[in-house]
C-alpha cells in the first residue's frame, strides 16, 4: 500500500510512540475496504505499540478509529487517509500514542476545558490542500478532550452523504449534525467559535502591547519577508495577520520559485512560518485590521477584534483575494456549487458538467485540472480570445471533454433546492442570451487588493491598489506597502518577497532619519 520510502519514514515516526495505540476498523466487502485493511495491517506491523482489530460495527463503512485500548479518543477516518491527509493519520497515531503535541500549553488547557459533548464531522477530498489543517486541528482536540470526537469523511467515497447534505465545497465541518464551518479553518478559529470569550480576552491582551518600531499588516510572503528583514535590524517588529500565509495557503503547485523546483502552498507557508519564528517577531494571528490613522508621528492600527496597536512605522502587506463575478446567484450559491478552488472542490463534481469562468492562466489551468475529474467542462471567457499562455491553450484544446466559449458574459448563476443547476450568459457578439446546465461554477477571473479598510486613508490606484514609490513608501509618512496589495506589476510570490524586503528596508531608513518625541517608547 505504501511505497518503500514513505513506509520507512512512517516506521521512523512511529518510534516516537510512548503508549499503545489501538486501530479499530469497521469494514465491508468493497475494494476500498480491502485497501484500508491492507494499509492498517502494514501500519500495525511497523510497531509493537500498535494493534489492529477489525471487529468494530460502526455504520460508516469502511472506516477505522485511532484510540488507546481503554482510552477515550474518538478519532475516526471514514476513508483512506492518503494524499494530503496522510500527515493527518501520522499525527493522529503520534498524539494518541503519547508523543508531545506541538501546541502551546495554554491552548491545550483551553481545549481541555471546553464544555459539552462536541461531535465533529469533516467532509474532505483527498486532493484538497486546505482540508488537512482542519482535520488535524479537530483530531488534536479529540485527543485532548474526552468530550470531543471527530470523523474525517472522504466525500468521494461517501457520495450519498454528500448528496443528502448538498455538500459542494470542502472542507465542510458539522458539529452535532449542524454545519459549523466551511473552508480553511485553523485550530485557533475553531476554539474561538467554541470559546466565546476568547476573542475579547485576546483583544485586551493585544491592546496592552508596547508600541512597535515596525508593525506589519498581513502574513503572506510579503509580510513574512518584511518581518525577517525588519527584525534583523534589531528593531521591535510585529505582524498582525488574518491568516498567516495568506493566499499562498490556497495554492497547490508552485514550480517557479527559484531554487525550489516544486512545492505546494501549505509547505511553503510552513517554511515561512518557521523562518519567521527564528527571529524576534511578535506574530498576532487571526487579527484583521479595520482602520489606520496617524497622530503626530505615531501610527495607530485598529483591529476588528477591538484591539488597538501603535507603531512608529507600518508596512501594509494585506495581499489580494479572488475577484467575484458580482452576478445574481453567486453569493447565494457560494459553497453550494459556486467555488473558487478547483483543486479543493473538483472531486465533489466527479462525472458532472461544470463551468469555469475566466480565460487567463488560472482559468485555463482550472479547466485542465477539472477535465480529469468531471464529466465535462465549459470554459467561458468574456473577451474574444483566451489570455492564457500558449502552452496552456494548446493543452486545453487537446481535451475532448472541454468546450470553450469566447465573448461570453455571465449574467446569472441559477439554482434550485439550495444548489447550482446552471448559468445564464450573453453572447457579446450577437447579444443573444443562453442557458448552460451545470452542477458547478468555478470562478477564476483574477484578484482584488485587500484595501477596503484604507479608503480615504492612503492614495489608491483606480484598481484599489496602494500607490508606492521606489522605497515602498505610501502617501502617509511612516506607512509602507508591499506585495499584491500594491501597484507593482506581476503578482508573483517571489516578487512579493522582494517587495517585502524593500518595504522593510525603506521603513528602517525612515526610522533612523526621523526624530520621535521622548514620550514615544523605545524598542
Amino acid at each position: 500500500m505504501l511505497d518503500a520510502k514513505i513506509a520507512e519514514q512512517l516506521k521512523t515516526y512511529l518510534q516516537n510512540l510512548k503508549r499503545p495505540v489501538h486501530l479499530l476498523a469497521s469494514l465491508n466487502a468493497t475494494q476500498k475496504a480491502q485497501e484500508m485493511r491492507e494499509l492498517l495491517v502494514e501500519i500495525a506491523d511497523m510497531s509493537d505499540f500498535i494493534t489492529l482489530d477489525d471487529s468494530d460495527n460502526n455504520a460508516r463503512q469502511p472506516s477505522f478509529r485511532v484510540k488507546q485500548p481503554e482510552g477515550h479518543e474518538q478519532i475516526r477516518f471514514a476513508g483512506i487517509p492518503m494524499g494530503h491527509e496522510f500527515t493527518s493519520l501520522v499525527l493522529a497515531l503520534l498524539h494518541v500514542g503519547g508523543h508531545p503535541m506541538k501546541t502551546e500549553p495554554e491552548v491545550i488547557e483551553q481545549i481541555r476545558h471546553l464544555e459539552g459533548d462536541l461531535h465533529f464531522e469533516t467532509y474532505i477530498s483527498l486532493s484538497c490542500q486546505n482540508c488537512p489543517e482542519v482535520v488535524q486541528a479537530l483530531n488534536l482536540m479529540a485527543a485532548i478532550n474526552p468530550k470531543i470526537s471527530h470523523t474525517m469523511i472522504d466525500g468521494a467515497l461517501f457520495q450519498e452523504d454528500v448528496t443528502e447534505k448538498q455538500i459542494m465545497a470542502v472542507p465542510t465541518v458539522y458539529l452535532n449534525n449542524k454545519q459549523f464551518a466551511q473552508g480553511r479553518t485553523s485550530l485557533a478559529e475553531i476554539i474561538g467559535k467554541l470559546d466565546t470569550g476568547a476573542v475579547k480576552r485576546e483583544a485586551e491582551k493585544i491592546s496592552q502591547k508596547d508600541p512597535f518600531d515596525v508593525l506589519i499588516i498581513g502574513g503572506g510572503p510579503a509580510g513574512a519577508s518584511a518581518s525577517i528583514y525588519a527584525s534583523r535590524k534589531g528593531i521591535r517588529t510585529g505582524i498582525v495577520a488574518e491568516r498567516f500565509g495568506g493566499q499562498v495557503m490556497d495554492t497547490l503547485a508552485i514550480e517557479n520559485f527559484i531554487s525550489v523546483k516544486a512545492t505546494e502552498g501549505p509547505q511553503l507557508v510552513a517554511a515561512l512560518e518557521e523562518h519567521v519564528k527564528d527571529y524576534d517577531v511578535d506574530v498576532m494571528n487571526l487579527q484583521r485590521a479595520s482602520k489606520l490613522r496617524q497622530k503626530d508621528k505615531m501610527i495607530t492600527v485598529e483591529l476588528e477584534s477591538g484591539a488597538t496597536l501603535t507603531s512608529k512605522s507600518v508596512i501594509v502587506a494585506t495581499g489580494a483575494r479572488w475577484r467575484e463575478l458580482g452576478v445574481p446567484g453567486e453569493a447565494e450559491y457560494r459553497g453550494h456549487g459556486v467555488a473558487y478552488c478547483p483543486h479543493c472542490d473538483g472531486p465533489l463534481f466527479k462525472g458532472k458538467h461544470v463551468s469555469v469562468i475566466g480565460g487567463g492562466n488560472s482559468g485555463v489551468e482550472a479547466a485542465i485540472d477539472l477535465a480529469g475529474i468531471v464529466g465535462h467542462v465549459t470554459l467561458l471567457e468574456y473577451n474574444d480570445q483566451l489570455k492564457a499562455d500558449a502552452v496552456l491553450q494548446k493543452k486545453l484544446h487537446s481535451l475532448d471533454n472541454v468546450t470553450v466559449l469566447i465573448g461570453a458574459q455571465t449574467r446569472e448563476i441559477t439554482g434550485a433546492d439550495n444548489k447550482v443547476n446552471g448559468l445564464n450568459y450573453e453572447d457579446r457578439a450577437t447579444g443573444e442570451s443562453h442557458h448552460l446546465e451545470v452542477a458547478g461554477v468555478f470562478v477564476q477571473i483574477g484578484l482584488l487588493p485587500n484595501t477596503d479598510f484604507l479608503k480615504d486613508t492612503l492614495s489608491l490606484s483606480k484598481y484599489g491598489e496602494i500607490e508606492i514609490d521606489a522605497h515602498g513608501a505610501t502617501s502617509m509618512p511612516g506607512v509602507f506597502a508591499a506585495g499584491d496589495v500594491t501597484t507593482i506589476p506581476y503578482k508573483q510570490i517571489i516578487m512579493a518577497m522582494g517587495e517585502g524586503a524593500r518595504a522593510a528596508l525603506g521603513a528602517f531608513d525612515y526610522l533612523i532619519r526621523t526624530d520621535f518625541d521622548d514620550k514615544d517608547k523605545a524598542a
